[in-house]
């Protein structure tokens, strides 16, 4: 649609007093006329209003026209799309059903975290870079003041957690669960611990479990001390579940190393609860060497349901994915033969020490790190002795690993999913991968974390959930922009469950030609973010010195900018 703007200024008869005199805007909409007004300008004095007319209409001299001024331009498109989707999607009154200066500032702090995110202090420094300061009306708040508004968010967690899952969790509903871990700069949080540390860092971490909706749209987050297993995490989970949301019925999908069979037993507690999870190689193996799982189903088939005397009232899935099972032998030939490479170089070593030879110890720590590096141990058989090293491949463990190269098997209480369903509903579980991707990566940066408390660890990694779920949105509603796949979702509960996931004939054109069907150009979310932001909010100034005029103008929307408020369902 085509929009011809003007500006004029305006007279409205007002009875009984002095006559209104408006500046306004308008712009033709086909054949309708929409008049907005900028700037109420009735204690002008005549000779100024006067004079701006004459500006407007370009009736000046090319001298007095010079006085009409920018004095600032400040981003704002990007600001308004993100505020834009958060009140769309209720996060004020998600927050705090009663409007407050703390509520503003977590706006602030949330919508911060999606445009650029940084520490609190710099988040004082950013914001007044754009119009988001401006336009929640926190312009003099200071760290001292973010940290308040954090502490009182953290009060609120669990409150805001259960309207969320009010919101996308109904009874009987899947939930996706998770577990990672980031690393924490410093040395005072009681919550930084040593454990397992996904950043691959050698530093104290910090763990935290997400739960999502069966879609994958993020509902709660709980912190953990860095050396928490991740089984651990799962009974605060079924307690949420069951008290915090009141779910008598719901189905806890995670993957093999969150719910084990200790953790399955525990869940055989509740009736209500089901699982879906997969099992480890050795549980597959003894279906194996139990004849209850023969690799000859796979004849003619990926997939199929088996039953075994070890499970009892459970449903399991066998798959089996040939193009995984020659990517494992591929990348275990690849490790065995840079692990023997490494072994051939220490047992040279030993062998040229004649005048002082290695010790027995001096050699084990040396095999240790060669063989821990990637994990080959399993694979070799180690001779070590004062002055002496030897090795060679044990043939029979890669021989018993290879045979299950493709193979896994998904395990589920519900007796009403299909075998493929179960498989599909399993491999959701990559959807909290892309969570927590969001969250560790570019977009939403939970590292580093640098907070003392544990108060407020936990009020910084759920905002950056929060961040995630507003992100979460806005990627689903902006997809036909985006280099994502538009009929994902569709698709994904109708392709073959065990074969490796194809993008659909629409993605594969949009990426191939860079441009939607409509001709614009595809971005991805933050340069489109970028683009946005090139909408500014600019102060203008008519005169000088002290009889100086001031009002606001918007940066007239590009066709890109129109088309994603209009994918946001934001009115601008």
């Amino acid at each position: 649609m085509h929009y011809i703007y003007s500006m004029f200024i305006d007279t409205i008869p007002n009875r009984g007093s002095k006559p209104a005199i408006l500046l306004r805007e308008s712009r033709r909409e086909g054949n309708k006329t929409i008049k907005t007004t900028v700037a109420n300008i009735s204690h002008w004095s005549p000779e100024k209003v006067e004079a701006l007319r004459r500006v407007l209409r370009d009736e000046l001299e090319p001298t007095t026209a010079n006085t009409l001024a920018i004095e600032r331009s400040l981003p704002h498109g990007h600001v308004e799309a993100v505020l834009g989707t958060m009140r769309t999607l209720g996060i004020d009154s998600l927050l705090s059903s009663q409007p407050c200066r703390e509520r503003d500032l977590a706006m602030a702090l949330i919508a911060q975290r999606v445009l650029e995110p940084c520490s609190k202090l710099a988040t004082t420094r950013l914001w007044h870079s754009t119009t988001l300061a401006r336009e929640l009306t926190v312009e003099d708040a200071d760290p001292d003041a973010l940290y308040a508004s954090m502490d009182w968010l953290a009060s609120r967690k669990n409150r805001i957690e259960g309207k969320l899952a009010r919101r996308h969790l109904d009874e009987g509903a899947r939930v996706l669960y998770d577990v990672s871990s980031s690393s924490y700069t410093g040395q005072h949080c009681p919550l930084a611990k040593r454990g397992y540390n996904r950043d691959g860092e050698k530093l104290p971490s910090i763990v935290y479990g997400v739960l999502t909706a069966a879609d994958g749209c993020p509902v709660a987050v709980d912190v953990y001390p860095g050396n928490t297993a991740d089984p651990n995490t799962v009974p605060d989970q079924v307690e949420k579940i069951r008290k915090r949301f009141g779910l008598t019925r719901a189905v806890i999908a995670g993957d093999r190393g969150m719910l084990t069979q200790a953790r399955i037993d525990a869940l055989r507690e509740h009736p209500g609860l089901g699982w879906l999870s997969a099992l480890r190689s050795p549980d597959i193996r003894e279906l194996v060497e139990s004849d209850c799982l023969q690799l000859s189903l796979f004849d003619q088939q990926n997939l199929a349901e088996i039953t075994s005397d070890a499970y009892p009232g459970e449903r399991l899935v066998a798959c089996y994915n040939p193009l995984l099972a020659e990517n494992r032998k591929r990348t275990r030939t690849e490790l065995l033969a840079a692990t023997e490479q490494d072994l051939t170089r220490i047992a040279k070593e030993v062998n040229r020490r004649t005048k002082t030879p290695l010790s027995a110890a001096e050699i084990g720590v040396k095999v240790g790190k060669c063989i821990a590096k990637r994990k080959m141990a399993k694979h070799f058989r180690i001779t070590i002795a004062d002055g002496q090293f030897a090795f060679s491949r044990d043939t029979e463990s890669i021989d018993r690993e290879t045979l299950l190269d493709g193979l896994y098997v998904i395990r589920t209480s519900e007796p009403d999913l299909s075998a493929p369903d179960a498989v599909r509903a399993y491999k959701s579980l990559g959807q909290v991968e892309q969570a927590f991707r969001c969250l560790k990566g570019l977009d939403l940066r939970i590292r580093p974390i640098h907070h003392h408390t544990e108060d407020r660890v936990i009020a910084h990694v759920f905002i950056c959930l929060l961040a995630y779920y507003v992100e979460w949105h806005m990627r689903k509603a902006l997809s036909p922009l985006l280099f994502q796949d538009d009929e994902l979702v569709q698709t994904r509960w109708t392709r073959d469950p065990v074969a490796p996931a194809r993008p659909s004939p629409s993605v594969k054109k949009k990426k191939q030609s860079k441009q939607t069907p409509e001709g614009f150009p595809v971005q991805s979310f933050h340069s489109l973010m970028r683009d946005m932001a090139t909408r500014c909010k600019n102060t203008c100034r008519l005169g000088e010195g002290a009889a100086a005029a001031r009002f606001t103008k918007l940066t007239e929307l590009t066709p890109l900018q129109k088309e994603a408020f209009g994918l946001l369902k934001i009115k601008t």
